[in-house]
């Protein structure tokens, strides 16, 4: 019997289909800046960069805020200017202090999770994610019920339906073109928008249908799953009757859904669809994709869960590791005044600004974050950026690869795993004093 071992693919490799990403010249770039990880673009070192090989909105914003121009940032302590040892000092005598500190935003690559995890394991901290509502949208389903997800391959090599519940996908722009039909795939797709109306890009390769739903998004997936399983329903809507019959009809149907645009409890959400996929994988193959895990959001969970064996929104303890979903929210807790400090990561740009809060606050952050860290109670530390002024590696939003990021310029600050590292040796050296 003979026998063929395939090599494998690295995980850095760039993406073999020619839909993937149109030819760029510049140095090769993976952007850091939504949860697609797109690599198949060129960047060129300017005053912001230029990004080559795409004109995606949410990029070319993010890297505007990367100009050669700007002012240098210098840490700070209560809105004065400090040296980066001070500030360390500072703020591991604040860390050394707190009896429950959280670690919110966790807006870093794998590298920078792993050392706040240690960290957190030193300080006793609760984690949680900025984006951790809807993050816990999509965790919930998987605790309760598993997960049957697919990936971008295969949604462009196999899908013949892609239904976008609730999503126009506008926060991921580059989707719709990363996911096209392979050249000589074969695949003649329908793309079908369920509440929501097709971007006004045109979708190649692809007819576009649009299903207004069943009032709002609970009922629709619940009316959707019922008619898929072909459970007698009084008058449902032709659209949503004639949507279920296509579902059923295809080769690989895909459900593409956004966390981040549902509801309150849209986890619920999450598990009707789940519902919907498990019953059509009785008969033919269907996936789910969900558009999420921006600003490291994807990657901190998996840090986390590699490390500890339990997702955010958990602390350690006394006790040992307890998992807590709806107790351990970042605004819930600081509402409620149960933690005693607030470390806030958000090294990928400005948009993520600490919440307001009475307690003391760390933050490690994108420069441009110094105006709103120079109040009385906050240290504040400027930390490299992964993919444009530190190399690093970030999850993809399907979960299946790490993609490694390559820095473009040094700005002279450190990554966030190094400030984390260095703050845990501060304590480490306090511990040992105290004893």
């Amino acid at each position: 019997m003979n026998t063929h071992t395939p090599t494998p693919t690295p995980a850095h490799a760039p993406d073999p289909s020619p839909a993937a990403a149109p030819p760029a010249t510049g140095a090769p770039w993976t952007c850091p800046f939504c949860s697609l990880l797109c690599d198949g673009f060129g960047l060129q070192d300017g005053d912001p960069p230029r990004l080559l090989g795409s004109d995606c909105p949410r990029a070319l914003k993010a890297l505007a805020a990367f100009s050669r121009s700007a002012t240098p940032v210098s840490p700070s302590i209560d809105g004065a200017p400090a040296t980066l040892e001070a500030a360390l000092e500072a703020a591991a005598a604040r860390l050394s202090e707190a009896r429950q500190p959280l670690f919110g935003g966790l807006a870093t690559d794998v590298a920078g999770m792993r050392q706040l995890y240690r960290l957190a394991n030193t300080c006793g901290a609760i984690l949680d994610h900025a984006h951790g509502e809807a993050l816990m949208h999509t965790l919930r389903p998987l605790q309760d019920r598993g997960q049957m997800f697919t990936t971008l391959a295969e949604i462009r090599t196999r899908a013949d339906l892609v239904v976008c519940f609730g999503t126009d996908a506008t926060n991921y722009p580059e989707f719709f073109r990363r996911c096209a039909p392979a050249t000589g795939s074969g695949v003649h797709r329908r793309t079908v928008f369920v509440g929501t109306v097709p971007p006004a890009q045109a979708i190649e390769s692809s007819s576009v249908d649009i299903v207004a739903g069943q009032g709002d998004l609970f009922d629709t997936a619940a009316t959707l799953a019922a008619l898929v399983e072909q459970r007698g329903l009084p008058q449902p809507a032709a659209e949503l009757a004639e949507l279920a019959d296509a579902l059923r009809a295809a080769r690989y149907a895909v459900l593409v859904w956004e966390p981040a645009q549902l509801p309150a409890h849209g986890a619920l959400i999450g598990e009707a669809l789940l519902r919907l996929v498990m019953s059509l994988n009785r008969s033919t193959r269907a996936g789910m994709f969900a558009l999420g895990g921006v600003d490291g959001a994807q990657t901190a969970n998996a840090a986390m869960t590699w490390l500890s064996g339990l997702p955010l929104r958990s602390r350690v303890g006394p006790r040992g590791l307890e998992h807590q979903p709806l107790q351990y929210a970042t605004d819930r807790l600081l509402a409620g005044d149960e933690v005693d400090l607030l470390l806030w990561v958000a090294s990928f740009g400005p948009k993520l600004p600490p919440p307001p809060t009475g307690v003391p606050r760390i933050v490690l952050g994108h420069p441009a974050l110094a105006a709103h860290c120079a109040e009385k109670g906050t240290i504040f530390i400027p930390v490299a950026t992964p993919g444009v002024n530190a190399s690093g590696h970030l999850m993809r939003a399907d979960s299946v690869v790490a993609l490694p990021l390559h820095a473009i310029r040094d700005d002279g600050l450190p990554g966030v795993a190094d400030v984390a590292r260095a703050l845990d040796a501060r304590l480490a050296l306090v511990a040992e004093g105290a004893r």
